[in-house]
């Protein structure tokens, strides 16, 4: 009996020790997986050459034109985001770099405070985030309850109405009143970690909030023109001066604020000749990842405009990451024409530009399609070319001797640009999604036991135990 207490105790011993190196395994690998993404849900690949440009321009000797060579990002009367020049714009995309060492120190932060007009903007940076805070709550506690108004029509009416009326305005709200106006308070005088812990929320994509709001706009707008007049009694009767319209516009003014302002704290550093790169090498990247954000949103807005994109579920695509134009040769048709391309995580559509409106042609899931750029030496113009190849089936190859890349690929499209540069920022963002996607089915791939599977086991093995 005592023979057979022990082996059973050994039995049991090894059982959970499986369970735990299994679970150890897998948290391990997750790990990895994760360092190796890196950025792999960053909206672009942000280029520290451009980081180092800002802290090398800045530096330079200063001339009477100086600020003259900064344009700020504005917003036009339609509402749309419109990038100018900035002190940061490059189109020079080199191998990432390490900073100098001079930059991971830290530095006395006194002489930055000691400015009244840097000063100024910060304050102004944090007043107006929590005046931004402030406004959402009350947009939403005028506008988020409407289906509680015995009068509402019926248009305005549903769960679903509301939510394209006001789209995702609470969760803009969620994520400034939890994360940035938190984290703007705790480190009003440590700079850079304001600028780091900034910069880190846009490299985790949870600015996408806005470009979620920027795809429902269109809908929005459509909505309250359908019902102006109801919307216009209902702001009387809750005396807002303001709106509906005022109150669904702030989320765009806000996201185009923010360079401002940081490129007024640049130009500022830049004339006091303070001498705290940690500081302007964060601020720099910071203003990076805005700058490349606001491109985002701004093209966001023309994918509702596309025609006959009926077919498609956007929300099945994942996350929308660059639109690029391209003058575009449709092999299986010979059709060449103006097109613009939108790089989703799970899909490329392509699009027919048609002078102010957009029509869908194809798309295209990523493991379907291969990108290849001719040899050099095929064409003077190769470094701005794209060739899209379709993989195809054993039952869809082409026969020898037929047009094609290789056994079971078919020349799609061939697209060209007007610069290289853009061919190589292009192939950069498709390289990362495609990046994320294999993140995506390797993680899905990974073997792991759930916890309250692990826990189920162990007590039915010490049941066991216990009664035999």
């Amino acid at each position: 009996m005592e023979l057979f207490n022990w082996f059973d105790l050994i039995s049991v011993s090894l059982t959970f020790f499986v369970i735990l190196l299994v679970q150890v395994l897998n948290v391990y690998l997750h790990i990895l997986d994760d360092n190796g993404a890196g950025g792999a849900k960053t909206i672009d690949v942000v280029d520290k050459a451009l980081e180092r440009e800002c802290v090398t321009v800045l530096e330079a000797p200063s001339t009477p034109n100086r600020n003259s060579t900064s344009t700020p990002t504005t917003l036009s009367k339609n509402g749309k985001l419109e990038k100018q020049t900035s002190l940061l714009d490059s189109d020079s995309h080199e191998d990432e770099d390490t900073l100098s060492l001079e930059n991971l120190f830290p530095c006395d932060q006194t002489e930055i405070y000691a400015s009244r007009k840097i000063s100024f903007i910060i304050d102004e940076l944090i007043q107006t985030e929590v005046n931004y805070v402030n406004n959402l709550k009350k947009g939403l506690a005028n506008y988020g309850s409407l289906d509680t108004i015995d009068e509402l029509p019926e248009g305005l009416r549903g769960e679903q109405r509301q939510q394209l009326l006001l789209g995702n305005v609470s969760e803009i709200l969620e994520l400034h009143e939890r994360e940035i106006l938190p984290l703007m308070l705790r480190n009003q005088r440590d700079l850079k970690g304001l600028f780091d812990e900034f910069a880190a929320h846009f490299e985790k994509n949870n600015f996408y909030c806005y470009v979620s709001f920027t795809m429902g706009k269109k809908s929005s707008m459509q909505l309250r023109q359908e019902h102006r007049e109801w919307l216009q009694t209902y702001q009387s009767t809750i005396k807002d001066k303001l709106g509906i319209d005022s109150f669904l516009v702030q989320p765009i003014q806000r996201l185009t604020r923010y360079p401002l302002l940081l490129q007024q704290f640049i130009s500022e550093f830049y004339k006091s000749g303070i001498s705290c790169k940690p500081v302007l090498s964060s601020v720099c990247k910071l203003e990076t990842r805005m700058r490349r954000a606001l491109d985002v949103v701004n093209q966001a807005e023309e994918i509702p405009n596309i025609d006959e994109l009926h077919e498609l579920d956007l929300l099945q695509l994942g996350n929308f990451r660059r639109a690029t134009e391209f003058d575009a040769q449709h092999f299986p048709t010979r059709k060449k024409y103006r097109a613009k391309i939108f790089l989703f995580d799970r899909c490329l559509v392509c699009t027919e530009v048609r002078k102010k409106r957009l029509a869908y042609r194809q798309h295209y899931h990523w493991e379907h399609v291969e990108l290849q750029r001719p040899l050099e030496g095929s064409a003077s113009n190769a470094n701005k070319i794209i060739n899209l190849l379709v993989k195809q089936q054993d039952k869809d190859k082409p026969a020898s001797g037929s047009s094609g890349s290789g056994s079971g690929k078919r020349e799609e499209f061939s697209f060209v640009a007007a610069e290289a540069s853009v061919v190589k920022q292009w192939l950069h963002a498709t390289h990362k999604i495609i990046e994320i996607a294999r993140n995506e089915h390797a993680q899905r791939n990974t073997f792991s036991l759930p916890m309250d599977l692990v826990l189920g086991v162990g007590l039915a093995i010490w049941l066991i135990w216990q009664y035999l």
